[in-house]
């Protein structure tokens, strides 16, 4: 063993470094040992979050709650009488039924169109193959930014009063007049509808059928299953949560849609938000135009909320 020095022996200005240092002597931690307390984090010093919210929560109480307040409140206070006056004249009058009911069944029949249609040009793009596929599938991401007059306006070329149609016809048969006059009636409203929110169901459908597994249609096919019946017990099935979604969405924009039904000319089809135009700019009758406003809104926000569960439960 080595001999330590004696620091009394050694000279004074001797290093007395000649003992070396031990480092402390840790023990290991027990199984009943318990943590030290963990160092304290450093307190975040930023802006609060409510000031990074409180922005965009004016601006939207300024350009959007505070115009339907409004709108609601105009509704409840009428030039003359009661609060629910106005409620009850409108509710009584038969423009308003007619309106209400107009709307509703072209918003339903548009629906039940484009899921029909939609479902039928999705299978065809999804799952038969040509020339181009790809190409169609992006033209539909590309006309779901197309505005809704523009596809009226095609429509008013090819089927209106002076249209390619009519023209090839008077053309041919020598005839004065043409025979295609339904734009103008809700058979043309509904056929634009159909047109522009197609894809709208589409849209959904190819990216369900994108995810389906082909081995189960191989297994169909072998077993000896036809297309109609792969169709129906196959892939139908795993396309009805993208169905409902679409067709909740459509359901929603139809009911709210103004353009195709001013484009087409259609004067004897007064739906809920031609009516709030007619109350409003002519007639200047605010108080029902507001009641007839808030009743296109409480159904927008009700089916509004149906699409958002549907599209929850179908992973939209």
């Amino acid at each position: 063993m080595a001999e330590v020095a004696d620091p009394r022996s050694a000279p004074a200005g001797a290093v007395r470094a000649t003992v070396p240092r031990q480092p402390p002597r840790t023990s290991a931690p027990g199984p009943h040992a318990t943590p030290g307390p963990a160092p304290a984090a450093p307190a975040a010093r930023g802006v609060p979050r409510w000031v990074w919210s409180a922005p965009p929560v004016v601006v939207l109480a300024l350009v959007f709650l505070y115009p339907l307040a409004l709108v609601v409140r105009q509704s409840f206070t009428p030039e003359n009488g009661g609060a629910f006056d106005a409620y009850s004249a409108v509710f009584a009058s038969t423009p308003f039924r007619e309106a209400l009911g107009t709307t509703v069944w072209l918003a339903v029949g548009a629906t039940v169109g484009c899921l029909v249609l939609g479902f039928a040009l999705a299978l065809v793009i999804a799952f038969v193959p040509f020339p181009g596929a790809r190409a169609v599938s992006r033209f539909i991401d590309v006309f779901l930014s197309f505005p809704s007059f523009l596809i009226t306006l095609a429509l008013l070329f090819i089927y209106g009063t002076v249209g390619m149609a009519n023209g090839i016809w008077t053309e041919v048969l020598g005839v004065a007049d043409g025979p295609f006059h339904f734009l103008t009636t809700p058979w043309g409203v509904l056929l634009a509808e159909i047109t522009y929110f197609t894809p709208f169901v589409m849209r959904p459908l190819l990216a369900a059928f994108s995810q389906l597994d082909t081995a189960q249609l191989e297994v169909a096919s072998s077993l000896g299953a036809g297309p109609a019946r792969i169709v129906r017990r196959v892939i139908l099935p795993e396309a009805l949560p993208a169905l409902a979604a679409g067709g909740s969405l459509v359901l929603v924009m139809c009911l709210n849609e103004f353009g195709i039904v001013l484009f087409t000319g259609a004067k004897g089809v007064t739906t809920l938000p031609m009516l709030v135009y007619g109350k409003a700019i002519l007639e200047s009758d605010y108080p029902a135009a507001c009641v007839v406003a808030v009743v296109n809104i409480a159904i927008s926000v009700g089916l509004f909320g149906l699409y958002r569960v549907v599209s929850k439960r179908a992973g939209a």
